[in-house]
């Protein structure tokens, strides 16, 4: 797979797919532009090399369909400000009219295309659709790592028709630190697990016993752990079909030497909701009509100090209820430990991002990945689907 610094991208004309699925409140101003600046290097590189720039990306679910609600306005604003620069926005993305424009362009101009998700065929790896997404430019360029591991038009099948092929600096940093963590790391390695569904995870975590040194899990997928060791935990979230498979990991990470850490106690009330009763009980305490929503302190402590002797971290996943107070408490205690430590902690998934961002450490990590789904499936030791589409075009 080549990179854009090793294409000659002089008086040519880029498509660079990035991914702007930004947030956006009910006036679709934009709450979070992270994403739109995590793109900025490939984009200034363009320029100041002397190329002209169609950008690509998706905005929210409109299901095919053109639906004012999900048009990329906003973001080609919001990029224009961040730019210096004006940022036209076409009608469409493909077209006569789009055509047009593009064929407009000049060296440092800058085309962004309304949303790919108008078009049904995006999200089904249309051929059709990506040869006139590929007819617009001389170079592909991928930077939207948030969307590899989807086989969507933009990403996967456009790369059948590029003249040339190439991931951007985003892709680059982002494969750079998963390396560094996973695939050649320093040991002791540390895994820190969370979120709702062990069934979501369970791939990347029977991947991850096999190279890591210390599993450590929060958030609700803990519950199904702990029953498969035989507590009682209430009316917490369960994933009942799920118990048996926790059990074995459990075994699994035994056999291999691998320590893994369960909550040895936690934050329990009768309700997920601010200001309701709440409690610190043991793991073997939790009351009959309570549920799990936060990990204990006593977790915390242990969890904490067991961190400390790890040179790389990995984390995915908020180890309790975080988005509602007092709940955020263990998520919070971790993320600043995390903080404070001196290896490489890379941090991957859109919840643990914003638990580091509510912490106020965001800043205090080695690199926070831009891609859930995607940095998920890397864990699991998966090949993505439009890295490698990347790859064959290289060659």
């Amino acid at each position: 797979m080549r990179y854009i610094d090793e294409i000659d991208v002089s008086g040519k004309r880029l498509f660079i797919r990035v991914d702007y699925n930004v947030p956006l409140d009910e006036n679709r101003n934009i709450t979070d532009d992270n994403r739109i600046r995590a793109a900025l290097p490939t984009i200034n590189y363009s320029l100041e090399n002397g190329a002209s720039v169609i950008l690509a990306s998706h905005l929210g679910r409109p299901k095919g369909e053109r639906n004012p609600r999900f048009s990329m306005e906003p973001v080609a604003r919001r990029l224009g400000e961040l730019l210096g620069k004006e940022v036209k926005l076409a009608p469409d993305c493909i077209g006569p009219e789009v055509a047009e424009m593009v064929a407009a362009l000049r060296p440092g101009d800058v085309l962004m295309l309304e949303n790919l998700r108008f078009h049904k065929e995006e999200t089904d790896d249309d051929p059709e659709f990506a040869k006139k997404l590929a007819a617009l430019a001389d170079v592909y360029i991928n930077d939207a790592f948030a969307v590899c591991h989807r086989r969507n038009a933009s990403v996967h099948a456009i790369t059948n028709f590029a003249r040339e092929c190439g991931a951007g600096f985003l892709i680059k940093n982002e494969l750079h630190y998963y390396e560094k963590a996973l695939e050649a790391p320093k040991h002791p390695v540390g895994v820190i697990i969370g979120g709702v569904k062990i069934s979501s995870k369970l791939g990347a975590l029977r991947n991850l016993v096999q190279k890591v040194d210390k599993i450590f899990v929060g958030g609700a997928m803990a519950n199904t752990f702990l029953v498969s060791q035989g507590y009682n935990v209430g009316k917490s979230l369960v994933e009942e079909d799920m118990v048996e498979a926790a059990g074995d990991l459990i075994k699994d990470a035994r056999k291999r030497g691998v320590a893994l850490y369960l909550p040895v106690d936690a934050v329990v009330a009768e309700r997920l909701e601010k200001g309701a009763p709440k409690k610190e009980v043991e793991i073997n305490n939790i009351p009959a009509d309570w549920q799990v929503l936060d990990i204990g302190p006593k977790t915390v402590e242990e969890y904490s100090n067991e961190l400390k002797d790890c040179t790389t971290v990995i984390w995915n996943g908020p180890l309790g209820a975080f988005e509602t107070e007092p709940f955020d408490t263990g998520t919070v205690s971790i993320a600043r430990c995390l903080a404070g430590l001196d290896g490489l902690t890379v941090v991957g998934g859109g919840d643990t991002a914003a638990a580091l961002k509510h912490a106020g450490v965001e800043d205090k990590v080695s690199y926070i990945s831009t891609g859930g789904g995607a940095f998920l499936k890397l864990l699991e030791g998966k090949k993505l689907p439009a890295l490698e589409a990347l790859e064959k075009c290289g060659k």
